[in-house]
C-alpha cells in the first residue's frame, strides 16, 4: 500500500525535534527493547540502524559488539547520532532507497521509522536486499488505532486530530507477502500529568509531521482547556496509547 509523502517535510520535522529527542523518546526505547528480544543474533555483526535518530539503538548495538552503520532521512539526527559516537559510520540516506550494495548486513534493524515511509513493501525489499543469507530484518511500525487519545479529544474541538493514518495488520503483513515475515502485536499506553504534556511528547519525537497536511492554526487556551476536559486519563494522567507491530523476516 503506497501513500504520498513529503519526504523532505518529514526530515525537517525530525530535525526540528533533534535536540530534545531523547528526553521525550520513552516510547521508542520500550518498542526498541522489545523488538531487539527477537534477534537471534546479537554480537560480531554488520548491522544497520535504519531510521537511527539520535542513535539510542545505535549504540546499544555497538556497545554490545557490532560494526554499526546509522542511517536517517534527516542530517540534524544523524549529526546527533554523531556527536555522541553512537555508530560506527553514518549515512544519510532513505530506507525506500538505501545507499548500500547487496547482503552488506547480517542484522536491518528499524525501530518505529517505516510508518514514515511512502510505500512498507518497497521499503521491506530494501531492507531485505541489504541483509546477508542467514541474517535478519526487525521492524516496528505503528497499527491502525494507535493516538486514539487524540482522535477522541479532537472531535470536541471541531478541528483535524494531529494524527497520521497508520497500516492495518492487514495491510502490513500483505507488505511483506513473500518476505518470510512474521508479525507480533503489542499496546502500549503511556501516561502524561496533562494534555500539553501529551502533546510535548508527539512534538518532542518528531510525530507531529502531517502526511495529509498541517492541521489549521495553533492552538489556544481555550483549546488546551477542552482538551484537558474530555481527554481520556486514568489514576496515572492522559492517556496516549500505541498499538505496536513488530515485525521479523529471517533471510534465507
Amino acid at each position: 500500500m503506497t501513500h504520498a509523502v513529503d519526504k523532505q517535510a518529514i526530515a525537517q520535522a525530525f530535525g526540528r525535534a533533534a535536540d530534545g529527542y531523547n528526553q521525550h523518546a520513552g516510547l521508542q526505547r520500550l518498542s526498541g527493547e522489545a523488538l531487539a528480544g527477537f534477534a537471534t543474533l546479537q554480537r560480531d555483526l554488520d548491522v544497520l540502524d535504519a531510521g537511527c535518530g539520535t542513535g539510542w539503538f545505535s549504540q546499544r548495538w555497538r556497545e554490545a559488539g557490532n560494526h554499526v552503520t546509522a542511517l536517517d532521512l534527516s542530517a540534524q539526527m544523524l549529526e546527533r547520532a554523531r556527536a555522541e559516537k553512537t555508530a560506527s559510520v553514518y549515512r544519510q540516506g532513505d530506507i525506500e532507497a538505501l545507499p548500500f550494495h547487496a547482503a552488506e548486513f547480517d542484522l536491518c534493524w528499524s525501530n518505529l521509522a517505516v510508518q514514515w515511509c511512502s510505500d512498507l513493501r518497497q521499503a521491506l525489499a530494501e531492507l531485505c536486499r541489504v541483509t546477508r543469507p542467514g541474517g535478519q530484518v526487525l521492524f516496528s511500525t505503528l497499527e491502525a488505532g494507535s493516538l486514539g487519545e487524540v482522535q477522541l479529544a479532537w472531535q470536541h474541538l471541531n478541528l483535524p486530530a494531529p494524527v497520521n493514518r497508520f497500516l492495518s495488520t492487514g495491510q502490513i503483513a500483505e507488505a511483506g507477502e513473500g518476505m518470510a515475515l512474521t508479525l507480533h502485536r503489542q499496546t502500549l499506553t503511556l501516561a502524561f500529568p496533562d494534555v500539553l504534556s501529551a502533546l510535548r511528547s508527539l512534538k518532542g519525537i518528531g510525530a507531529t509531521h502531517l502526511h495529509q497536511g498541517r492541521h489549521g492554526g495553533l492552538l489556544t487556551r481555550r483549546h488546551l482547556q477542552q482538551l484537558e476536559q474530555v481527554w481520556p486519563r486514568d489514576t496515572r494522567g492522559c492517556l496516549l496509547s500505541y498499538h505496536l507491530i513488530y515485525g521479523v523476516i529471517n533471510r534465507d
